[in-house]
């Protein structure tokens, strides 16, 4: 399985941006998919997921309301509209696919997840 996360760059505060990750794998839609950010220094932390049946979704409470995460199964494709950025949201945006298909396990945790993009680099500044 590879994923190939894309869209991540400069912009300015109260800006948006659009990543994708395109997910090389049949079994796409069995499988929910997340968002993790890593900003230096620290740790990988949940942004968002997307569950493998009816598309339901969760975030995390620092990006609701900002961020949409959807997916189109027949593209094979999750993304990440990031809208009213922050200079917190500053960091490396990586996709990834749940471990168990048709489950959603641990979802909130890097752990419930096994295969990782290569990650894009998100900057916030003025």
């Amino acid at each position: 399985v590879q994923l190939q996360a894309s869209g991540g760059g400069l912009v300015q505060p109260g800006g948006s941006l659009r990543l994708s990750c395109a997910a090389f794998a049949r079994t796409f839609s069995l499988f929910t998919m997340g968002w993790f950010r890593q900003a230096p220094g620290q740790e990988r932390e949940f942004v968002a997921a997307i569950s493998w049946g009816e598309g339901s979704t969760t975030y995390a409470d620092s990006v609701k309301g900002r961020f949409t995460i959807s997916r189109d199964n027949a593209q094979n494709t999750v993304y990440l509209q990031m809208n009213s950025l922050e200079p917190a949201d500053t960091a490396v945006y990586y996709c990834a696919r749940n471990r168990v298909a048709k489950r959603d396990y641990l979802i909130r945790s890097s752990g419930g997840y096994g295969y990782w993009g290569q990650g894009t680099q998100v900057t916030v500044s003025s």
